[in-house]
């Protein structure tokens, strides 16, 4: 892949904050006339840089007032049970994100519920029930300082 040069970053920059703008608004923040602004994020998207654009929508907004970050240790690292807990995550709405970590955890979550009753139930009715889960640490998000979707370019 080539490198980024000063305007792919400035386009990559202004796409991040706002992927809903046109081609013109977008080359016009760019320095750039309309043409060459789609060329490159054309070339931007096809070469991978941007991967997918989304709607983001606020957690409360979608019913979602309870948050938490939750670190999961496996009973075990046998392959099926690493697919079966994969697949688990991938079909639950809940988790809305989870990474492979290193340390005394195996996964870390962040799972959204309508209410700590919520998060406890998808916790204990859910994940727990799967058998294949050691323990969790439970970390509920009290307040949300910073969030950004937006790599640095």
């Amino acid at each position: 892949m080539p490198e980024l040069d000063e305007i792919d970053r400035r386009l990559l920059h202004l796409l991040q904050r706002d992927s809903t703008l046109s081609t013109q608004a977008l080359a016009d923040q760019a320095g750039l006339s309309t043409s060459p602004a789609w060329r490159r994020v054309k070339r931007l998207i096809d070469e991978g840089y941007i991967s997918r654009q989304v709607a983001i929508v606020p957690p409360v907004k979608a019913g979602m007032h309870a948050m938490a970050y939750v670190q999961v240790s496996l009973l075990d690292h046998r392959e099926e049970s690493l697919e079966r807990f994969d697949r688990f995550v991938a079909f639950e709405d809940q988790i809305i994100e989870c990474a492979t970590i290193t340390g005394t955890s195996d996964y870390l979550l962040k799972i959204v519920a309508a209410d700590p009753e919520g998060l406890e139930h998808f916790i204990m009715r859910r994940m727990l029930a799967l058998g294949i889960v050691r323990g969790t640490v439970t970390n509920f998000v009290l307040r949300q300082t910073k969030y950004t979707t937006a790599m640095p370019v």
